[in-house]
Order: C-alpha cells, then sequence, then structure tokens
C-alpha cells in the first residue's frame, strides 16, 4: 500500500514539473491573443465616420498607456492591385491577399512601445526597437470585438517594416530582426540597411540584439505603467498555484480510490473466510421430547460390553 502509494506521488511530480514549460508557454501566448482582441476592439472604435483608405488614429485603455494603435479600412481588391505605400512604419506591395476571401478588411497597426517586453519577452535578447504590429481582420462589421485574424500573405515582393527611432547597436552585437507569429513561434533573421525588416506574412516584428551583462533597458517612449510587470507576474504565479492545487486534489483522489480498493479487497477476503467457515458437514438433529438437539448419525468406534471381554 505503502509503495504504491509512494509511486503514484513520484508519477504525479514527475508529470507535473514536465508541464511547467508547456503551462508557461500556454499563459503568454493567451495574454498576447487577449492584448490584440482588445486592441482590435478599441481600433474599430475609431471608425467614427469611416473612409476608405485613410488611417484612423485609436485610443487605448488608460491601464495600456504608452500603446499605439491604428486602423485602415481597403478594399480586398485595391489591397491586391496597388498595395499600400506607407502604412505608419509598413510597406505593403502589390499581390497581398488575404484568405479567407473578404470584400473588405481592416489592417489593425500596433505599436507596443514600453509593453513590447511584457508581452513579447525575448530571453537573451534586448529591443533596440519597440515590438510593431499588423493584424487583418474583416470589416463586414465595424462594431464587432474579438474577431478572428484574416491570414493576408504577399506573393510578389515582401512586406517591408522600416523602423524608426532605432536604438544604437551595442559594440560587439549584431541586430537581428525578430518575428513572432501568431502561432507562437519566433523567426530571425537579417536587418537591411536602414533599420529595415522583411516579413510576407502578419504578425508582430522588431528589432533585438543578444544581451550583454548588464542588459540594455528596453525601449520606453514613455514612463512604464505601474504594476505592469507585477500583473504579469502575479498571473503567472495564480496559474502556478491553480496548477498546484489541481495537482494535489488529483493525488488526494487517486490515494482515497487506492485506499477504497485496498478496503473493498480485505472486506471480500473476510467475506469469502465466513462463508467458507459456514460450510461443513451439518449436524443431524434429533428430538428429545419437545426439544430438537444435533446427534451424530455413527460412531467411529463401538462400544464394548465389559461382559463380553475375554481375557
Amino acid at each position: 500500500m505503502g509503495l504504491l502509494f509512494r509511486s503514484l506521488a513520484m508519477l504525479f511530480v514527475v508529470i507535473w514539473f514536465s508541464r511547467l514549460p508547456d503551462l508557461s508557454a500556454q499563459s503568454s501566448r493567451g495574454q498576447k491573443r487577449a492584448l490584440d482582441a482588445l486592441l482590435q476592439d478599441y481600433a474599430y472604435r475609431a471608425f467614427v465616420h469611416p473612409k476608405t483608405g485613410v488611417t484612423f488614429k485609436g485610443m487605448v485603455p488608460l491601464n495600456l498607456t504608452g500603446i499605439q494603435i491604428a486602423a485602415m479600412r481597403l478594399r480586398s481588391g485595391s489591397l491586391y492591385r496597388r498595395g499600400v505605400a506607407m502604412y505608419k512604419e509598413f510597406e505593403i506591395p502589390q499581390d497581398v491577399s488575404e484568405n479567407p476571401y473578404v470584400e473588405r478588411l481592416v489592417l489593425v497597426y500596433q505599436n507596443l512601445g514600453n509593453w513590447s517586453m511584457v508581452y513579447y519577452p525575448l530571453p537573451g535578447y534586448s529591443y533596440l526597437a519597440p515590438v510593431l504590429g499588423l493584424l487583418a481582420y474583416n470589416a463586414s462589421n465595424l462594431s464587432a470585438t474579438n474577431l478572428p485574424e484574416l491570414d493576408i500573405r504577399a506573393s510578389g515582393d515582401p512586406i517591408k517594416i522600416k523602423f524608426q527611432d532605432v536604438k544604437p547597436t551595442p559594440a560587439g552585437t549584431v541586430a537581428k530582426c525578430v518575428s513572432f507569429d501568431l502561432d507562437g513561434s519566433v523567426n530571425f533573421s537579417n536587418v537591411a540597411s536602414g533599420n529595415i525588416c522583411s516579413t510576407i506574412q502578419q504578425g508582430h516584428f522588431s528589432i533585438a540584439v543578444e544581451s550583454i551583462a548588464p542588459s540594455p533597458a528596453p525601449f520606453s517612449p514613455s514612463p512604464t505603467p505601474a504594476g505592469a510587470g507585477k500583473k504579469n507576474n502575479n498571473s503567472k504565479v495564480w496559474i502556478i498555484v491553480g496548477s498546484v492545487l489541481g495537482g494535489l486534489a488529483l493525488l488526494a483522489l487517486l490515494f482515497f480510490l487506492v485506499l477504497w480498493a485496498y478496503k473493498y479487497r480485505e472486506k471480500k477476503s473476510l467475506q469469502q473466510m465466513e462463508k467458507a467457515a459456514d460450510v461443513g458437514e451439518a449436524l443431524h438433529m434429533t428430538s428429545v421430547g419437545d426439544t430438537k438437539a444435533p446427534a451424530a448419525t455413527f460412531t467411529r468406534t463401538q462400544p464394548t460390553i465389559e461382559s463380553e471381554y475375554v481375557p
């Protein structure tokens, strides 16, 4: 019993610790997707009097001060035939199409500013520029929220990101373009002359270098909102605490199941022993007056009368 319990406990501990990296990755990705959904909602609110091909600056909630957003509504055909000469830092060429096809779409621009390292931490690297985002959504309903992103891709020339106000590259390091796909993958590529990075699809982009102690401070165009890092850490702590409590509950359930099985087996064994004790040769009952009493059906040794004894 004790050995089984210890084995189950050890198995649970191994499984739980092996899942910690996955839980952390899932938590980080969930925060990014939640931010994208929120910024899409606030970007769409800028379309008070929507006009096609015009950039509308959006306002973010006060707890996200430092992030800049904008929205531009386009016809799908116009985007494919002409592209967009310059949308903030993004130069969008011809032959860019979306999937699934929609008649009109909205390109939502994000500049995460001092929140770049909060939502897109990059261990071992420091940002020289803020993380910029370009995401496409259906424009059929400009009041919609929680819209899924359209998959936009360039089939000819790539989309160019011309970063502005880039920090100088520290001596002994090489600046790299970094892109974050919506599925959570991270890709690195070379920076072109003029602090230009290229991509064929939507996502989030920046320029970073490998960290050299002490690490360069993250790009910060405005003061970091109070409690930003603390809020992110608290979220991770609660996820870990919840996982621990859930694991302990599962372990307790397994313990009680094993204990119940052990008790049931003992009870069953006792019942079998009692049944075996009850099963045997029944004594022959005989009547003595008004009372019944057990009596042997025969005797193993026949009695000998003393008078019959012959020496």
